[in-house]
């Protein structure tokens, strides 16, 4: 059955660059074990990469743990190249279901548990050697009051001044995101809770900052759409997006590119991701300007249990700037090329009247 079969219920949308064929992934080096323990992890939600580019993180939702990833990506004439060297699982009384994770540095991690509360952990200090090891939070995040953490899933750390950093968390069901203040220099206790964004958001499934610190963007399962707004110290709940990224299917994963110019999205009830394009700010409503398949169709329709799922999840690009990494349950891991998901096309917005 190919792309226009009549298996499935609801339509959903095709690529507008290449056809139905999924786009070639990079065929990346990974020893048996290493590819037993992605097979092993289950439902996945996001990915990151460390701030060093050496350790790739993935959040094992339903078995509830973390596969920690040794990678190495390196240029070559014909484009990145990518190998996984070896793999380091993490279990802890405080790891839940597993949604969303930052780094703070390379060595700090913070998760949001969708089934309770944030928690960072320092990671261990070995190298990932197959091994499985039992860690504990330095720190539990709960909020309080009106900001306490209600189904915590994405999340984005802002590192500020004099030790404080900032910890943005989707609240899934209840429709906001709140800033949490934990400042390292007192061993990350949290100095402040506050409510940041609600208007405009249904269900925020996913979230980024720029790279120029001015823009925050949340992908809104509910309203199909990604809301952007403006990085500032008025922002607050009754706050309007300055800007919205529409066609957008079921968003999950979201992430600037390295040059803040495109911004690639997760489509979790097709087999793409899009991606939009700056016209030197992010204001006003943009539609995809590229569509791109990066499932294949059994592995799209074996994760299809209703019209929001069988799609890419967690989606993250590279330090490089290079490699777009991602997740999904039917795929536990894929890499791209990220000149591949942007093209050539994708070099001027397409805009919304």
């Amino acid at each position: 059955m190919g792309w226009d079969g009549g298996a499935i219920p609801d339509p959903y949308r095709h690529s507008v660059s290449g056809g139905g064929e999924p786009i070639a992934r990079i065929d990346f080096k990974a020893g048996e074990a290493v590819r037993a323990a992605l097979s092993a992890i289950g439902r996945t939600e996001d990915l990151r990469f460390s701030p060093d580019n050496r350790l790739l993180v993935i959040a094992g939702y339903a078995r509830k743990r973390l596969l920690v990833l040794r990678v190495d990506i390196e240029a070559g004439s014909g484009g990145p190249a990518v190998a996984v060297r070896n793999f380091m699982e993490l279990t802890s009384d405080n790891m839940g279901e597993i949604h969303g994770l930052d780094f703070i540095d390379d060595r700090t991690l913070v998760i949001g548990n969708r089934d309770g509360h944030a928690a960072i952990f320092a990671l261990p200090a070995e190298e990932p050697a197959g091994q499985s090891r039992e860690i504990s939070a330095i720190r539990k995040v709960k909020g309080r009051g009106p900001c306490k953490l209600n189904s915590p899933g994405s999340l984005a750390v802002k590192v500020e001044s004099r030790g404080r950093v900032s910890l943005l968390v989707c609240n899934n069901y209840t429709h906001m995101v709140t800033r949490h203040v934990v400042n390292r220099w007192l061993g990350y206790r949290t100095t402040s809770n506050r409510r940041l964004l609600a208007r405009g958001l249904d269900i925020p499934d996913g979230i980024t900052l720029s790279h120029d610190g001015r823009w925050v963007a949340i992908s809104s399962h509910g309203t199909q759409d990604v809301k952007l707004y403006r990085m500032s110290a008025s922002l607050g709940p009754d706050t309007e997006p300055a800007g919205v990224l529409v066609n957008a299917g079921y968003p999950h994963g979201v992430r600037f590119s390295g040059d803040d110019r495109h911004i690639i999205v997760a489509d979790a009830g097709s087999p793409l991701v899009n991606v939009y394009a700056s016209e030197g700010g992010w204001d006003g409503q943009r539609a995809p300007v590229r569509s791109v398949p990066v499932l294949d169709e059994e592995s799209f329709l074996r994760g299809r249990a209703s019209v929001e799922e069988g799609g890419p999840k967690g989606i993250d690009i590279d330090r490089s700037n290079s490699v777009m990494a991602m997740t999904c349950e039917e795929q536990t891991l894929a890499f791209f090329s990220l000149a591949s998901i942007i093209g050539s096309r994708a070099s001027s917005a397409a805009s919304v009247e």
